[in-house]
């Protein structure tokens, strides 16, 4: 059954964006012109970006026109790292220490990540808060998606922003995993605490705007001074 009229719009937009010819910030086609262009109604239009606009991957102003949705590292922030402050203010995390390297796909990784590839990217790090270590992570995307990211180093520290800008890779939401149980040997040896301390475990798919599972991230942190905040709407 071929999709709905307005699906086929919703996706060459986000195929236009995937790739970048409508970059961040860019001001889309109007509905009239995107109707012209693609052979759909006006309306078939503005319900493909009405979409577009309630997944945050645009933004109508009113006025003026739709654009694609700027991504800055605080957003990306904000977004995705959920420890805070007992207040609920978030506090940019530092990035203490990193590793990257290059290795084999083990077989659960190549089972979940798009392309189902041989190589990995693994992404280790620490960041810390208040000048305390707080967050272990580690971080595996594909070696044939993202090539060249071993050579890269020393990566930003909104890894998000990074992918969308070097590689046209846009995370738009993420599945999260948690459990709570004593802290791992590496764990425990990256944020310098005994053995038994208790920790929060997240592990996380995220998904970009093609629906590909493109990152898997694991994490363990210390949340007896900070909270791990989610809103649900």
């Amino acid at each position: 059954m071929a999709p709905p009229l307005y699906q086929v719009v919703m996706n060459t937009i986000v195929d236009r964006i995937a790739s970048g010819s409508l970059p961040s910030g860019a001001m889309l086609p109007s509905e009239t012109q995107l109707g012209a262009e693609l052979g759909v109604s006006q309306g078939t239009a503005r319900k493909a970006l009405m979409e577009l606009e309630a997944r945050g991957l645009v933004q109508r102003v009113q006025g003026r026109g739709t654009f694609v949705t700027v991504r800055t590292p605080e957003t990306s922030l904000f977004n995705f790292f959920r420890l805070r402050n007992p207040d609920g203010t978030l506090e940019s995390p530092r990035l203490e220490w990193e590793t990257v390297r290059r290795r084999a796909a083990t077989p659960e990784e190549r089972a979940e990540l798009f392309g189902r590839p041989e190589s990995v990217i693994e992404i280790e790090r620490v960041r810390s808060l208040a000048q305390r270590p707080v967050t272990h992570e580690v971080s595996v995307v594909s070696a044939a998606l993202f090539p060249g990211l071993a050579d890269r180093v020393p990566l930003p520290n909104t890894l998000y922003v990074f992918y969308q800008q070097a590689y046209s890779v846009i995370i738009v939401r993420a599945d999260e995993r948690l459990s709570a149980h004593a802290v791992s040997e590496a764990s425990a040896k990256a944020l310098g605490v005994p053995a038994g301390t208790p920790v929060l475990e997240v592990r996380r798919r995220a998904i970009d705007v093609l629906d590909r599972v493109v990152e898997l991230r694991s994490s363990q942190s210390l949340t007896d001074q900070h909270d791990y905040f989610v809103s649900v709407s």
